[in-house]
């Protein structure tokens, strides 16, 4: 039995990265609520790996030639849509064990927005006596998407570790249909008698170092171990002072830049060593080292820390590369970091004119020299598909990545609500008819760079990344030879497969895949960005 319940409700998309999902978030807000006094349940939808397979949604079906049929090559992108995590039944009764009198699920994503309300509609069909409030950044960008479904009955936009305690103890007291007290509570929206929506501005921690160390003893510990110890996400500040448009939490969007004060962030990292036994530590801040003299310090004290347990460190959102030199970098390994994960957005300067970002190109090539020098490895983020932006442009940044000691990571453009680019897209009249769109892997965006090119330049980046991977095997390159049926796969070692089907696409420019029984089949491709490709690699 708990007071409140907190829900990480399922995921429904064609795959999963499960070391990104735990429920941070929940985890602090479940701290504030446990010093107000109630007792909390934190009730991981995605602490499992139950996950079954669906029918592709119906505004999906334009992706079935892109995704239509299964590819076991090291070319593969998606196939199956699944469900990944419990039935929404099973935590309408998870919740209804616990007798919870206020229920709290996040809706991070807008694409997930749906398991989110289906999430609440399977918790109030059951329980139908509990209240119900949303929040996270879609509730908080999009809060009237959410007041739609009727099991919601509130949400919090914002910050919500102050929020949720004070409407906990409101609905406790009794003053849930007391609108003056509830238009007191930061960043609540609820209805009033006349259906109408009072919606408040986002809440918003002017001092987060002064909230307690997250609940991580309400964490599933056990399904987020990689080898063999814990795994732990930690923010050392919240929001962003860059202005980049395709953001929702970048310095234009009313989220002020807040750093946690060095001490409060090293007792949440030696709590995870000590107490959770965390091997691997992401930092998941938007900018971890845009202030240097901040960050030097976190560091110095996270080595200290290192020096009685061995642990990994991760900044998965990206970093800034104009922010690293080398002192920080030698300073990094030292603490753990054994990748850099560097946001670039784009090279081509007409692009990072249009996403309101810098040229980092000087600084992303001498973070890599570094890299180089101190055995780190490395991983570039581009974008692709945003709008206005073209195939070509996006071409000449992979082909850039393809010569240096990198792996490339390139993310197709969605339209984040919040972000200047989600407006853009909207003034276009370019937005995805459905929310369920705004991620990537749906490939959104038809625009100046059409889907068939988005998806050819996804593939070009993992043709990139298997050459990359076969160099530091040390294993030759095909020669170019004509496609020939008589070639075809006869085992399934995926590098052997990888192996024939590059030396087709050396020959001839068309990216091919093979299903499980050995059938090679052509993806839908570009020529001229292939062809182009292979002229200037």
């Amino acid at each position: 039995m708990s007071d409140i319940a907190l829900v990480q409700p399922p995921i429904e998309d064609f795959f999963l990265t499960a070391k990104r999902t735990i429920p941070y978030g929940l985890a602090c807000i479940a701290a504030n609520l446990e010093k107000q006094g109630f007792s909390v349940d934190i009730i991981d939808g995605l602490a499992t790996n139950k996950s079954r397979i669906l029918p592709w949604p119906d505004e999906m079906a334009y992706l079935t030639p892109h995704y239509g049929k299964p590819d076991i090559s090291p070319f593969a992108l998606f196939h199956k849509y699944r469900h990944f995590g419990y039935s929404f039944d099973h935590l309408g009764k998870l919740v209804l064990q616990s007798e919870a009198f206020l229920v709290g699920i996040s809706a991070l994503f807008t694409p997930y927005q749906e398991s989110a309300l289906k999430t609440a509609i399977a918790i109030k069909k059951q329980y139908p006596d509990c209240r119900i409030v949303v929040g996270g950044h879609h509730a908080t960008a999009l809060p009237e998407t959410v007041m739609d479904c009727l099991a919601v009955d509130y949400v919090i936009r914002g910050e919500g570790e102050i929020a949720l305690p004070q409407l906990a103890a409101a609905i406790k007291a009794g003053h849930a249909q007391n609108y003056d007290n509830l238009s007191k509570i930061p960043g609540l929206v609820f209805r009033r008698s006349d259906g109408t929506l009072k919606i408040s501005p986002p809440a918003i921690i002017n001092a987060p170092s002064s909230m307690p160390l997250p609940a991580s003893h309400l964490l599933k510990q056990s399904f987020y171990r990689r080898k063999q110890h814990g795994s732990a996400v930690i923010m050392a500040s919240r929001g962003c002072p860059l202005r980049c448009s395709y953001c929702a939490v970048s310095a234009d969007c009313g989220l002020p830049f807040r750093k946690r004060d060095v001490a409060a962030v090293l007792r949440e990292i030696e709590q995870a060593i000590t107490v959770d036994n965390v091997g691997f530590i992401d930092f998941e801040d938007e900018n971890l080292t845009i202030d240097k003299n901040w960050f030097m310090e976190l560091i110095a004290g996270i080595s200290t820390l290192r020096k009685n347990r061995n642990f990994e460190l991760r900044a998965m959102n990206g970093l800034y590369p104009p922010s690293l030199d080398e002192e920080m970098i030698i300073a990094m390994r030292n603490a753990g970091f054994r990748t850099l994960n560097l946001a670039v957005g784009s090279f081509d300067k007409k692009q990072l004119k249009q996403f309101r970002r810098p040229d980092v190109g000087k600084a992303h090539d001498y973070t890599l020299d570094l890299c180089r020098k101190y055995e780190l490895e490395a991983v570039s983020y581009i974008i692709a598909g945003a709008p206005g932006q073209t195939a070509a442009t996006t071409l000449n940044d992979l082909l850039r990545l393809a010569r240096q000691n990198t792996i490339i990571g390139l993310s197709i453009f969605y339209p984040a609500p919040g972000s200047l680019d989600y407006q853009r897209a909207a003034d276009l009249d370019i937005l995805p008819a459905h929310l369920s769109l705004m991620r990537s892997s749906a490939i959104p965006l038809d625009h100046t760079t059409s889907r068939k090119e988005a998806v050819t330049l996804l593939r070009l980046s993992r043709i990139i990344n298997f050459i990359k991977s076969l160099r530091e095997n040390q294993i030759k390159l095909p020669a170019p030879q004509p496609f020939s049926k008589t070639g075809l796969p006869i085992d399934s070692d995926r590098t052997e497969n990888g192996l024939l089907l590059l030396s087709w696409f050396f020959d001839d420019g068309i990216i091919r895949g093979i299903t499980p029984d050995g059938t090679v089949y052509e993806h839908p491709t570009v020529l001229h960005l292939t062809r182009k490709f292979l002229m200037l690699y």
